[in-house]
């Protein structure tokens, strides 16, 4: 269904079931897949000469809340479910099951990993890498200018199952090893290691994720992935219940 107030060009190919709510553009260079919604005064495939000929792609089933904009030239899997007020520039790619938080800016060529978690008010500086089953919480920032202003960028890297607390700062070109945990305000200048918790300004060591456990229960904390499930297909909870942390993704 598409409403009479939006504007969707006829060159835009859009799947079975997709719905444009008011006030939304669709540009030309746009592939919207089946049961696709688009909410109000949003602008679909902005177009840029950066992302070239390239189409934007969204996949089965998203959901795109209210004032967000997506540029050309970006792909994302199935399931993508944005909050309010959300931007996305060209040749970001991401996978399946994306949630985006309100106020959430992604800069250009940046890759994403499936099932990834974004609370609000996060930036993704241009060219970072983001692994699967990764959480940001609000407030971070993926920085990648390691001389401002240069066109030297070096966006951060977080591998699989990271976990970002709140207000984080990750410095250029840092690597956040997968199962990581990085601490809230914390400003992260050095790589972490794979399953470390660290915190501080600038973030230090301060035990593996495995030493933690639940606050009001004696359960261990980490790898969050064997007690937190809500949300995740059930295929995937079912490997994790197996103690299969490698889970393999479809096309």
């Amino acid at each position: 269904m598409i409403h009479p107030t939006a504007l969707v060009s006829d060159k835009a190919k859009l799947g079975r079931n997709v719905s444009i709510g008011p006030y939304s553009i669709v540009h030309d260079a746009v592939i919207l897949d089946d049961d696709v919604v688009v909410e109000a005064y949003c602008e679909i495939g902005y177009p840029t000469p950066l992302a070239g000929d390239v189409p934007l792609v969204i996949g089965k089933g998203a959901r795109i809340r209210s004032q967000s904009v997506f540029y050309q030239g970006s792909c994302f899997g199935s399931g993508l479910v944005t909050g309010h007020r959300v931007m996305v520039r060209e040749k970001t790619v991401a996978g399946s099951g994306l949630h985006i938080g309100n106020h959430v800016d992604i800069q250009g060529d940046c890759r994403i990993g499936h099932h990834v978690h974004m609370h609000s008010s996060i930036q993704i500086g241009k060219e970072s890498a983001i692994g699967n089953f990764v959480w940001i919480f609000p407030d971070v920032l993926l920085t990648n200018d390691p001389n401002p202003p240069s066109m030297d960028l070096r966006g951060p890297i977080v591998e699989d199952y990271a976990v970002i607390a709140s207000k984080a700062l990750l410095m250029p070109g840092v690597r956040i090893g997968r199962g990581a945990l990085v601490g809230a305000q914390s400003l992260v200048n050095q790589d972490v290691e794979p399953g470390m918790v660290v915190s501080g300004s600038p973030a230090k060591k301060i035990c593996r994720t495995s030493d933690l456990r639940m606050k009001d229960k004696p359960v261990k904390a980490y790898p969050w992935w064997r007690r937190f499930h809500r949300g995740y297909p059930t295929e995937i909870v079912e490997q994790w219940l197996q103690g299969i942390d490698e889970v393999r993704f479809g096309n």
